[in-house]
């Protein structure tokens, strides 16, 4: 599955390069996310203009039924190899199987069930943006990779220094 970057009418889109990339193991899907190098700009002057500013989320999951129960997923985490022969580039990969984990409290028998995306981890796992190259993900069969950008304020601020014997 191909996700391209959101533009303008008017943008170009990168030529999709994936020479040097090894092809996915087995049991293994390709995902491949081409950034945009033209994203809309923010009409907040706090938000940087600057893609050396900006991440992408990578965001592994699985849509799956649940019930009244809390749902999770449980799996490896997400390895990232550098491909010398892809000029620098990474492929990420996600080895293993993801499996859905529930507690098991009884649910009352009209509690409708629904459908949900659920998301692998807890802390987000952010790359940085380059619409020069893709970012390319290999996952495992029934796993769904989604993403977004995250943009950096442009106020710094300064942090505060504090001597040794200085502790709470």
């Amino acid at each position: 599955m191909l996700c391209l970057g959101a533009a303008g009418p008017a943008s170009a889109i990168p030529r999709l390069d994936l020479s040097g990339y090894p092809a996915p193991a087995a049991g293994l899907q390709r995902w491949v996310i081409q950034p945009s190098g033209l994203l809309p700009q923010s009409s907040d002057p706090l938000i940087s203009a600057h893609p050396i500013d900006w991440r992408v989320q990578l965001i592994i999951g699985k849509e799956v039924e649940v019930d009244c129960n809390n749902t999770w997923l449980s799996g490896p985490v997400l390895s990232m190899t550098r491909l010398p022969q892809a000029a620098g580039k990474a492929l990420f990969t996600l080895s293993g199987p993801l499996v859905v984990m529930s507690t098991r409290k009884g649910c009352a028998p009209d509690t409708p069930r629904k459908r949900s995306f659920l998301t692998l981890g807890q802390q987000p796992f952010l790359v940085p943006y380059n619409a020069s190259w893709p970012i390319v993900v290999d996952l495992p069969q029934g796993a769904e990779l989604r993403w977004r950008v995250w943009k950096a304020e442009t106020k710094q601020l300064e942090g505060v220094q504090v001597s040794a014997g200085q502790t709470r």
